[in-house]
Parts: C-alpha cells; sequence; structure tokens
C-alpha cells in the first residue's frame, strides 16, 4: 500500500471489478463455483479418455488432450482467486502474485494460440494431403509440435514480465479488472511505460499472424471438402474440422476484442464481460464442443467413465 512518504511504493494490488459482497457477490460465487468444476472435471475427461484409448492415439487427438490439459491451469491460474474475491472483503494480491498471474495466465493462453494454429495446419494436411500425412505429421512430429507450442509459450512473455517488475508503483493500487493483467497493471506504474507499446504491437502482429493462418488452413480445407463427390464424405470431413474451428473462432474472438482494440475503449462493465468470455466460457465450451459432435470422443469418454458398461449407455456413442 501507499505510504506517508514519497519513496513508498505500492507492495498489493486491490481488484475493484468485483461486486461488494451485500450487492450479490456470492450469488456470482455460485455458478462460477459449477462452472470452474465442470472446466476442470470436463477437460481432464477429454484429456484421460485421449491417452488411454489407443485408437485415439493420433495427432488430432493428441492435440486435443494438449489443449485440454492446458484449459486446466489456464483457468486455474485466475478463477479459484476470482472465487475468492468474491466472497472476501479483502481484494487484494500482492505485487509478485500478480506478476506470477500475469505470466502463467498469458503463457498457457500463449501456448493454446500456439496449439490452435498447429492443429488447424494439421487438419490442413490431413485433408488437403491426406496419402503424405502420415509420413509428414509423425508422432515424434507431434510431440515436438507440442512441446514446442508450450515451451515458446512461456519463453516469450519472460523479457515482459521480468521488465515489469522493475517498475515503480507509488500508487493509487486499485486495478479495474477482475484479475491481474498488462494494460491495467501498468496504467497504475508511475513511470513512463511507453516502451511497452513496441511488444503490444509485436504480440498483435503475431495474434493476426496466426488468425491468418488458421484461416487460410480453413479456406483451404473448406475448398478442398466441397469437392468431394458424396454427401456423406464432405459431411465426415467436415466433422473432423468442426469442433476446432468452434473453439478457434470462440477463443480468438474474445482475445481479438479485448487485445487487439488499440486505442478503442470500452466500458469497464464491458471490459468484464470480454474477460469472462475467453478466461472462463470458452474453457468450459471447450469439452462440450469437442465431446458432442465426435463419435470416437464419446466412445472414448464412455469407456473412462463407465467401464464395462451395459448396452443401455450406448446413447454415449450415438
Amino acid at each position: 500500500m501507499v505510504g506517508a512518504n514519497q519513496t513508498s511504493m505500492v507492495t498489493e494490488f486491490l481488484f475493484s471489478g468485483f461486486p461488494k459482497f451485500e450487492d450479490g457477490s456470492l450469488l456470482l460465487f455460485i455458478p462460477l463455483f459449477i462452472i470452474y468444476t465442470f472446466i476442470i472435471v470436463g477437460n481432464l475427461t477429454v484429456f484421460f479418455a485421449v491417452r488411454m484409448d489407443a485408437h485415439l492415439h493420433n495427432p488430432m487427438y493428441n492435440f486435443i488432450s494438449t489443449f485440454s490439459f492446458l484449459e486446466v491451469w489456464y483457468t486455474t491460474a485466475t478463477i479459484p482467486k476470482m472465487l475468492s474475491n468474491l466472497v472476501s472483503e479483502k481484494r487484494t494480491i500482492s505485487m509478485t502474485g500478480c506478476l506470477l498471474q500475469m505470466y502463467f495466465f498469458h503463457s498457457l493462453g500463449n501456448s493454446e494460440g500456439i496449439l490452435l494454429t498447429t492443429m488447424a495446419i494439421d487438419r490442413y494436411v490431413a485433408i488437403c494431403n491426406p496419402l503424405r500425412y502420415p509420413t509428414i505429421m509423425t508422432p515424434r512430429l507431434c510431440a515436438q509440435l507440442s512441446a514446442g507450442s508450450c515451451i515458446f509459450g512461456f519463453l516469450v512473455l519472460l523479457p515482459e514480465i521480468a521488465w515489469i517488475s522493475t517498475l515503480p508503483f507509488c500508487g493509487p493500487n486499485q486495478i479495474h479488472q477482475i484479475f491481474c493483467d498488462f494494460e491495467p497493471v501498468l496504467r497504475l506504474a508511475c513511470t513512463d511505460t511507453s516502451m511497452i507499446l513496441i511488444e503490444d504491437v509485436i504480440h498483435a502482429v503475431a495474434m493476426i499472424i496466426a488468425v491468418l493462418i488458421i484461416a487460410l488452413s480453413y479456406i483451404g480445407i473448406i475448398t478442398v471438402i466441397l469437392r468431394i463427390p458424396s454427401v456423406e464424405g464432405r459431411q465426415k470431413a467436415f466433422s473432423t474440422c468442426a469442433s476446432h474451428l468452434g473453439v478457434f473462432l470462440m477463443f480468438y474472438g474474445s482475445v481479438s476484442l479485448m487485445y487487439l482494440r488499440f486505442s478503442a475503449t470500452f466500458p469497464p462493465t464491458l471490459d468484464i464481460v470480454i474477460t469472462l468470455m475467453f478466461a472462463v466460457l470458452a474453457p468450459f465450451f471447450n469439452p462440450i464442443i469437442y465431446s458432442l459432435r465426435n463419435k470416437d470422443m464419446k466412445i472414448a469418454i464412455k469407456k473412462l467413465l463407465f467401464p464395462g458398461s451395459p448396452g443401455w449407455l450406448s446413447w454415449l456413442s450415438v
């Protein structure tokens, strides 16, 4: 907090994006807790279903399982603290805690973004060049791409976090958001932070490139699918890509609204709604999207949850 003299520095931040307890924050705690529980259970179910079913040991499902595993930690970086703030009168976070939250949340988000781009390229090669696909997307390359997405996602943010940790924060200490994020935290620094604009531009360019790669991949995929003569063949080909396309639109759509708006400003309430879209709702819908219309995934989940199940559970694989 800010002391009496001018050399005192902020040691903790106060979140001001949460309603007060008497304003009904407990009513928000219950649905958020249920959503968080579903996110953890749903994504871990997808992860273990893929890992334990030999029929799903191929690049597409390995990427999906890695993505689901990242989603567990992506939400754990922010939601538990949100839940704590909803039922606590002291809605603060230490300087170190804030830096760690920013680092892990954005590193995991970067890893997911790179992985989504990798998944789009994987589907493009599988559908547009099926004969060479097994020799191109080998298990070794698949593992390297998954590991590389995570390693690069965590390394790329280290310089920015290290730089922010050296900035002086001498008050005020109110973060107008529901978790620590770059823009609201940097706004509180009592020094020139214009250098961060360079990194912001780099992040924006990287995000635009990823979106373009995914968009071009799916344009090529759709073009090839439309040339398939049989309706059944087209439906089967599209069904393998529909879930990934849905996750891509949800993830990058909300992230773009938050981080590609440049000088545009939104009301605080709209900022929080957009934040909840990519920090809470996207991870909530991901396990539903990946399992709802995917017959192989539903069969694997059935085997995981109901081993040796009787015929009355056959609806899970319909």
